[in-house]
């Protein structure tokens, strides 16, 4: 059963925290069977940001906090595409296969568990998932966490494969801050600019030809 808790933390007072599922583990040992917990927390922002983890203690209360510390170091991105996913994709994780496909506006999060608990914390509003394989929710949700890891921004891929192909266009030159622009011109001003001896001998004078002197007109009769 997924139980749902806010989080009142200052900063991270918007996360959603969700205990997807509490298991009692016995140790037997020489005096009897000693009890744990251990509960698997998802932790989300609801805007495309979502983590996992698991917590192990003696009280179900610090289990729930230890998985939720957990999942909040381990929150990963998820590049959502008009509130679904941008591109199918199957993982499978230990024993547990899950599918995730993009869905129409409207249809909704079609899932159960473990699944529809990291869909939610991560904002993904319409979705259509399968879990093909075991049923354990540990593994369902490492699953769907290892899906939505692998899934690629199209926009990305495509700029990223121009790019390799040379076919990017040049983007243009971002302009200098204002004290970088002023640094440089004050620089280019002072620093003389400097000739190679071999340029300027090659540079000979013009000289322009002497004008020959006109011839004096006969003295008219």
């Amino acid at each position: 059963m997924v139980q749902s808790r806010s989080s009142h933390r200052g900063a991270e007072s918007d996360l959603i925290e969700k205990v997807v599922a509490i298991n009692r583990v016995a140790k037997v040992v020489k005096g009897g069977r000693r009890f744990s917990f251990s509960a698997v927390v998802v932790v989300g922002d609801g805007q495309g940001s979502v983590g996992a983890a698991i917590g192990r203690a003696n009280e179900v209360p610090e289990a729930i906090r230890k998985g939720s510390g957990a999942a909040r170091r381990n929150m990963i991105k998820v590049p959502l595409k008009r509130g679904t996913l941008p591109h199918p994709i199957t993982v499978k994780e230990g024993a547990a296969r899950v599918m995730l496909k993009p869905a129409a506006p409207g249809t909704g999060v079609i899932a159960g568990g473990g699944v529809r608990a990291v869909m939610e914390a991560a904002g993904v509003r319409d979705v259509l998932t399968k879990s093909l394989g075991s049923q354990n929710v540990i593994n369902v949700v490492y699953a769907t966490m290892s899906g939505l890891r692998q899934l690629r921004d199209p926009v990305k891929v495509r700029r990223r494969r121009l790019a390799l192909a040379g076919l990017l266009p040049d983007e243009p030159a971002s302009a200098p801050a204002v004290g970088t622009l002023e640094t440089s011109v004050l620089e280019t001003a002072v620093e003389p600019i400097a000739v190679p001896p071999a340029a300027s001998a090659a540079v000979e004078p013009v000289v322009a030809p002497p004008v020959a002197a006109a011839a004096p007109e006969p003295a008219a009769e």
